[in-house]
């Protein structure tokens, strides 16, 4: 039967379905997922190839227009004070990642995957950010972490530090006038509390841009470097801003334990100094001060936690599709560090990346990275519901692109990760593909390779790429930046990359820049 839905002027037709029979066209896990950004929406039950009736009336598009321009008109602009600032970052998350990711996530769930937003997509202002390092026209994820954090475009490959100091340059990194400090540095000195959550390394290119100031992103642990330069690791226990931090969660205990250690799940350290970081970060923080290793025990932290310190992998944490129980999502790190942090009155910087959508496109391996990428709007839109819009600036970017593409002409409702058509040769070509990467395929007796038998919904599946290549490159493409709370309107636009740090320091009144408390 058909169910009529009145919203203002707009009309909606729906398919109603049984629940027995909803069942069989959603998965159970999906019908008990808190997937609540999907509120306004019904599922639906069509094949690949069928047009909502309703649509093909031009009255439901010009009606949608209508509702939209009166939402946008009621939207008031918010000049709060932003007295907390939470920075989402998908390292990697390219425009035509976005809209696979909202194809998937709509189909997973059994809804019309082509109209369905992301949770960070409803928010009220948007625009754009230009991504290039000061030497290259395609950033990494450290000179980009040093411009959306520390607000200054900086060398391919370092952290922290001006134009002055290349890649490698130990001696020029250790000219303290040659240092950059983050947002996280300027909202300690206004007495908030700070915090990093991610999904890699904690001493990986993105979180460390928070807190680490060097000439090399793969100088992690003691022994990776030259012994002159602090390694990042150590920076974040013993650094200035690092040693401040109330909030640590992520992967990476190798950089913090010897060589000659072994860890909780069996792997051994890296450093090459025999000191162990987290008994260090234990004896400077007291008995409040929490190490946490599991997800058991993020989840059962004693009320009277100052600090957590949690690492859940030698390495990064395990992709969403792979993990197990023993693992926290990052949707519940995001919950706990956000329920530490709001322990004082005094407000907050909160930075939490979803770091493994740019580890999966490396290997062109879509499926992973989608689903990284349905992970992370999950946990943006749990802390926009855990916190209010009144006094939390919330701002949802990406580092860099990557050079997956969503081709061709393929029927709307048809799987993302299916056939998107056929080249001039009769040959299939898939809907997503990449420019170079590990995907690369020879042709067969002279023939373009043939996808056609091919399980394309193997969460491993490497798709195929045009240029052979060991790891995919990043794409030198504008990314998204998506904003909610007070002074959220000055996203608008295209802006470099490295205006975002200054923009939220001006909302949230903290820096020596001018500010909204002016």
């Amino acid at each position: 039967m058909l169910i009529r839905i009145t919203m203002g002027k707009l009309t909606v037709v729906l398919i109603a379905i049984f629940a027995s029979t909803l069942a069989n066209i959603i998965p159970q896990e999906h019908l008990e997922d808190d997937d609540s950004y999907m509120h306004s929406y019904e599922p639906i039950s069509r094949g690949p190839y069928a047009i909502i009736p309703e649509e093909t009336n031009a009255k439901y598009w010009t009606d949608l227009a209508k509702e939209t321009i009166k939402k946008k008109l009621n939207t008031p602009i918010n000049t709060n004070v932003a007295k907390n600032i939470i920075m989402f970052l998908g390292d990697g998350m390219s425009i035509p990642t976005l809209k696979a990711a909202r194809v998937y996530n709509g189909q997973i769930g059994g809804f019309d995957g082509e109209g369905v937003p992301l949770s960070f997509e409803e928010f009220p202002y948007s625009g754009l950010s230009k991504t290039y390092c000061l030497n290259t026209q395609v950033p990494d994820s450290a000179c980009t972490a040093t411009a959306y954090l520390c607000g200054v475009k900086a060398i391919h490959g370092t952290i922290g530090v001006d134009g002055r100091v290349t890649k490698s340059d130990c001696d020029a990194s250790l000219d303290e006038s040659t240092h950059v400090y983050s947002i996280a540095k300027w909202s300690q000195e206004q007495g908030k509390r700070t915090g990093i959550v991610t999904t890699t390394r904690v001493t990986h290119a993105s979180p460390a841009g928070a807190y680490a100031h060097t000439a090399n992103r793969d100088w992690e642990a003691y022994g990776d470097g030259p012994a002159a330069c602090p390694d990042i690791a150590d920076q974040l226990i013993h650094g200035e801003t690092g040693k401040n931090f109330d909030v640590i969660l992520g992967g990476g205990r190798r950089a913090f334990i010897p060589n000659t250690l072994t860890d909780e799940e069996g792997s051994k350290g890296k450093r090459q100094d025999g000191r162990n970081l987290i008994e260090e970060w234990k004896d400077i923080n007291g008995d409040n001060a929490h190490y946490v290793w599991n997800r058991d025990d993020l989840l059962n932290l004693p009320s009277n936690t100052s600090k957590i310190l949690g690492l859940f992998e030698s390495s990064h944490c395990v992709y969403n599709l792979e993990t197990t129980d023993k693992e926290p999502s990052l949707e519940e790190m995001t919950v706990s560090a956000i329920e530490l942090l709001s322990k004082k009155g005094d407000g907050y910087f909160l930075f939490v990346e979803g770091g493994r959508i740019d580890h999966a496109h490396h290997d062109t391996r879509a499926h992973k990275a989608l689903d990284e990428t349905v992970q992370f709007s999950k946990a943006i839109q749990r802390a926009r519901d855990i916190t209010s819009e009144e006094d939390t600036l919330i701002v949802v970017t990406s580092d860099h692109a990557h050079v997956m593409n969503v081709n061709g002409y393929a029927n709307r409702g048809n799987n993302i990760f299916g056939v998107g058509g056929k080249g001039s040769d009769g040959i299939p070509y898939l809907t997503l593909s990449y420019g170079n990467g590990p995907g690369h395929r020879n042709d067969v007796n002279g023939a373009r390779y043939d996808v056609s038998n091919d399980n394309t919904n193997d969460k491993n599946y490497e798709f195929p790429a045009l240029a052979p290549l060991g790891s995919e490159t990043h794409g030198g493409d504008d990314v998204g930046v998506f904003a909610s709370g007070p002074w959220a309107h000055l996203f608008s636009g295209v802006i470099q990359q490295n205006v975002i740090p200054h923009t939220m320091a001006f909302a949230a009144c903290v820096g020596d820049g001018p500010t909204a408390c002016d």
